[in-house]
């Protein structure tokens, strides 16, 4: 990643004056002409020279350390948001520790309700289904409920067979290497997380197509795709994947929807009528 020095510069600039002095445990005074706080003072707090953090606003500085962002961080008071922004800016990864886990907002969870004809479900970064509405669960089966790994799609593509049963066979090389690409680029957004590490560790002890694959390093965040699958039920659907990312980026609700006007919609309707009780056989 590259250093955006004048982006950097005024990121750091318009900080420092949007802080008032009592916010940063410092006494204001009547006779202030700058406004927010000097420059001297973001360097005292920051522990660094005063010379080092002018550069820095004047676009003059070399890349600062991990250890100097994170001072500026405390010392300027940003919120996670702009923590991250002044790491990018600077040429750094934001640090991870933003995860929300397995905890889904209660937002979310009445959306899901709310989506009574639609199927969604909200999924980890890393491939564990979090929460599921009621016609995810008869589209998809439901597997929210079984223990650590058996939720997670990604070890369930690679190590049950049953797993890839709805999906035409030609396609299940291409969602093996989307799965892949997705996990690679997750577990590098978490480094140095025991989760992640596990979760790879035992795909490829497990699975020789996945380490094959994770050989590959191809890396690509899933945004939206176009799925077929054949439901026990209703026969053959296809459907619109749309993925809306937290901005957190580790939780996604994932929505399918039918292109308008094709056979899938009335596919869809019918699932909701009968609903999926022989395909939701995987719950509990």
């Amino acid at each position: 990643m590259s250093m955006n020095r004048r982006e950097l510069a005024g990121f750091l600039r318009r900080s420092r004056e949007r802080l008032r002095p009592e916010e940063a445990g410092l006494p204001g005074g009547p006779r202030r002409r700058t406004p927010g706080l000097r420059r001297e003072e973001v360097a005292q707090l920051a522990g660094m020279s005063v010379d080092y953090y002018v550069r820095m606003e004047q676009s003059r500085s070399p890349q600062p350390s991990v250890q100097t962002l994170a001072a500026l961080t405390r010392a300027l008071r940003l919120d996670a948001d702009g923590r991250d922004h002044l790491y990018l800016l600077a040429g750094h990864r934001p640090p991870a520790g933003r995860h929300a886990g397995e905890h889904v907002r209660p937002g979310l969870l009445r959306l899901l309700d709310r989506l009574t004809d639609t199927p969604a479900q909200v999924i980890g970064d890393l491939g564990d289904v979090l929460a599921q509405n009621a016609m995810a669960r008869a589209l998809l089966g439901g597997v929210c409920t079984v223990s650590e790994h058996g939720r997670n799609l990604v070890w369930r593509w690679f190590t049950d067979p049953g797993a890839r049963t709805p999906y035409p066979a030609d396609e299940h090389d291409h969602y093996g290497r989307v799965h892949v690409a997705d996990l690679r680029a997750a577990v590098a957004r978490r480094p140095g997380d025991p989760a992640a590490a596990r979760l790879v560790r035992r795909l490829g002890e497990a699975s020789e197509e996945f380490r094959a694959l994770w050989e590959l390093h191809e890396v690509a965040v899933r945004r939206r795709s176009r799925m077929r699958l054949l439901h026990p039920l209703v026969g053959p659907v296809e459907l619109d994947c749309e993925v809306l990312l937290a901005p957190e980026e580790d939780q996604r609700l994932v929505v399918f929807t039918p292109p308008p006007g094709s056979a899938d919609v009335a596919r869809l309707e019918l699932l909701r009528v009968v609903g999926g009780e022989q395909f939701a056989s995987a719950d509990g």
